[in-house]
């Protein structure tokens, strides 16, 4: 049976996760997993360049050293599950995203680490730069997880919407009756601003558990603030990033509402990503929601979701047969099959494109 590995690393930036599985009809088996963090220099490196203080010659060799960790990742996973490359078909490699604009006339979304350093230092076939087909189609090039979600996760019992908290959050919602077209689009910031803020205010990189929003209460005024932005409001197919949704544009609105205490910000900013969530999420007597992604490491978030969504189900994509940390990688490993066999990978209901497409460039072993 060959094996796949998908490598990702999302908007929060905090490291590079690879996974090795196979595929068996609508069964994922896991063989292995390895996370990677990102060099604290390379990280700040990465910010910076995600905020436009870049220069080319700086992103050129960003693009090479994040290519050179996702290759050491990649080589660290095949050493530890004792398979041979030989029995890899190939990596799927979403890259780290610097910038994505998929709107106006110079529309692009920006990856780096090269897909080329990774087929040459495994020496197994890599798949990379899976979003700029969707975008010369029309599409938003995001998100590109719907596609695997329809795949494994769809029921013809249910409704279900998948809910990934990653450094922004998105939703699939895959209808039960036959026919019915799978959605999905991003809704708004989940880790990333929280992740940002409390870096930022403590120093510490992210929020365990949600403790320090716990000491906080919402501040209704910030919060009314947030949500007048209309990027919540604008009708799907719609994606964004961090380079929306940032440290400053928390910062700006904070500054507008005088003296917050920052575990007040902190507790405000959660709860913007439930509300926003919640609000866009279709809603069925049948549905049940499934949660991903790292936002389900916090208890917090993960007990307001439930309480906004009551009496919905909230369960989490492992009672689906999938751990919630391994989903987003795991997509990329199977768009990586779909692209090796010539199958689309992107939904044109979910993007916008004017059609499927197969997706990725090649860069053979």
């Amino acid at each position: 049976m060959d094996t796949w590995i998908g490598l990702m690393s999302g908007t929060s930036m905090d490291g590079i996760d690879a996974v090795l599985v196979s595929f068996q009809g609508k069964t994922v088996h896991i063989h292995d997993t390895y996370s990677i963090p990102y060099p604290k220099e390379l990280h700040h490196r990465l910010v910076l360049a995600s905020q436009n203080q870049a220069t080319p010659d700086e992103i050129g060799e960003l693009d090479t050293l994040t290519g050179l960790l996702f290759a050491d990742a990649t080589e660290n996973l095949i050493r530890n599950s004792n398979v041979g490359h030989s029995s890899i078909r190939a990596i799927g490699s979403h890259g780290q995203t610097l910038r994505h604009q998929p709107s106006g006339p110079g529309r692009f979304s920006l990856q780096i680490g090269n897909p080329a350093i990774i087929a040459e230092k495994t020496g197994v076939t890599t798949v990379g730069d899976f979003r700029s087909r969707d975008m010369a189609a029309g599409g938003q090039g995001a998100p590109l997880v719907p596609a695997f979600h329809q795949h494994f996760f769809g029921s013809e019992t249910e409704d279900r919407c998948i809910l990934n908290l990653g450094g922004i959050a998105n939703i699939t919602w895959i209808p039960c009756e036959p026919g019915s077209p799978v959605t999905g689009f991003d809704t708004g910031p989940a880790n990333a601003l929280m992740d940002a803020w409390c870096q930022d205010q403590t120093g510490r990189s992210y929020d365990e558990d949600g403790r320090w929003a716990q000491e906080g209460i919402v501040d209704q005024a910030l919060l009314t603030d947030m949500l007048s932005d209309a990027y919540f409001d604008r009708p799907a197919p719609k994606s964004t990033g961090k380079e929306k949704f940032n440290l400053e544009w928390v910062k700006t609105l904070v500054q507008r509402h005088g003296e917050t205490r920052p575990e007040d910000v902190q507790r405000t900013l959660l709860q913007l990503s439930v509300i926003t969530a919640v609000r866009q999420m279709p809603q069925s007597p049948t549905m049940t929601v499934y949660v991903c992604g790292g936002g389900t490491r916090n208890r917090l978030l993960m007990r307001e979701l439930t309480q906004a969504l009551s009496p919905i189900r909230v369960l989490d994509t492992a009672d689906l047969g999938l751990d919630p940390q391994w989903v987003e990688p795991t997509a990329f490993a199977w768009l990586a099959r779909q692209t090796m066999e010539r199958k689309p990978g992107n939904l044109p209901d979910v993007t916008g494109a004017k059609g499927p497409r197969i997706l990725g460039a090649i860069y053979p072993a």
